[in-house]
């Protein structure tokens, strides 16, 4: 039995020295490579990662045949903006505005400024802003221009859709492409007159394609945004705000008699001089009218014809006789 043990525990040391020689290799042979030639282990490293990726692509969780390959894109999105600031002076807002996306490598769009006087002047600037400028630039007009008031972003996700236009323009450029090598084989002016005519709808086609193209990328390439700024005293309305139902309609009616009431007033205003000017004019006209129709004689009236009697003889006329009966 202390024999039989013995062996046991002699087998398990003669393992344990056998498994601690095999790690030892291990470890001497991965240093002695790296120490040999670092670009020979990434060369098979590069080799490994290679055969795992196309094993990966090449065969699915399951096993399955996948052979689909897997394209990283770039998202496509469109940046708007609208924002509304109160400054103290707009004329200087404005160009303080300008100086700040110009810097930016920014451009202005459209302007629209509406000059009622120094505190109710109101600007509409419409600027195109690089997508990596564009939080920036909001946070610098926001605070340096005076006090923001509302702010409203927007994004568009125009992935899909570039990517179709350009699928439709390569394949427009194809079969353009097709019908123009057609062109050189046609034989008969029938055959030449259709395909020529063929070719013009397709340019057409790829022209209207480029344009759309165009467009996106320039929405995309730049933000938009839309900065209103106000005077101190511009009544500035926030549509999100407006009440609904009776009170919106009450509001609204309100509004729209006020309109109207200010644009009567104002036709008045024009009117009133030249109503003045001119009633001395109107009042001597009427009196002359009155006073040529004094002045005419009276027309002769004349006596209605008489007529016929129903009964008994007709009236005698004047130095005749009347006639007597039998």
């Amino acid at each position: 039995m202390t024999r039989f043990r013995y062996g046991i525990a002699l087998s398990g040391a003669c393992a344990a020295l056998l498994l601690t020689g095999c790690g030892g290799g291990g470890s001497l042979n991965s240093s002695t490579s790296d120490s040999a030639g670092a670009p020979a282990a990434e060369s098979g490293g590069a080799a490994r990662e290679e055969s795992v990726q196309r094993e990966q692509l090449s065969r699915g969780k399951d096993g399955i045949v996948a052979n689909v390959k897997v394209t990283q894109q770039e998202r496509q999105v469109i940046y708007t903006g609208t924002m509304t600031v109160r400054a103290k002076q707009v004329s200087t807002a404005v160009q303080q505005a300008k100086q700040i996306v110009t810097a930016a490598g920014g451009y202005l769009s459209r302007e629209e400024t509406n000059s009622a006087s120094d505190t109710r002047d109101t600007a509409t600037l419409v600027f195109k802003i690089p997508p990596p400028k564009y939080s920036e630039m909001l946070g610098r007009l926001g605070k340096d221009l005076g006090k923001q008031l509302s702010m409203n972003q927007g994004t568009q996700d125009v992935t899909l859709k570039v990517a179709d236009v350009e699928s439709r323009l390569r394949s427009a450029q194809q079969s353009l492409e097709s019908l123009r090598a057609l062109l050189k084989k046609a034989d008969t002016i029938g055959q030449v007159l259709e395909v020529e005519r063929e070719i013009s709808a397709r340019e057409s086609d790829l022209e209207s394609l480029q344009a759309q193209q165009k467009e996106l990328a320039t929405q995309v390439a730049m933000a938009t945004l839309t900065l209103r700024l106000v005077g101190p005293v511009a009544v500035v309305e926030d549509p999100a705000e407006e009440p609904a139902g009776f009170f919106g309609g009450l509001k609204s009616g309100w509004q729209a008699l006020v309109t109207f009431t200010k644009v009567a007033l104002t036709v008045i205003g024009a009117l009133l001089p030249w109503l003045v000017f001119s009633s001395p004019l109107i009042v001597l006209f009427v009196w002359l009218v009155r006073r040529n129709r004094r002045r005419r004689p009276p027309r002769p009236t004349q006596p209605p014809p008489p007529g016929p009697t129903p009964h008994g003889p007709p009236p005698a006329q004047p130095g005749t006789q009347p006639a007597t009966t039998a």
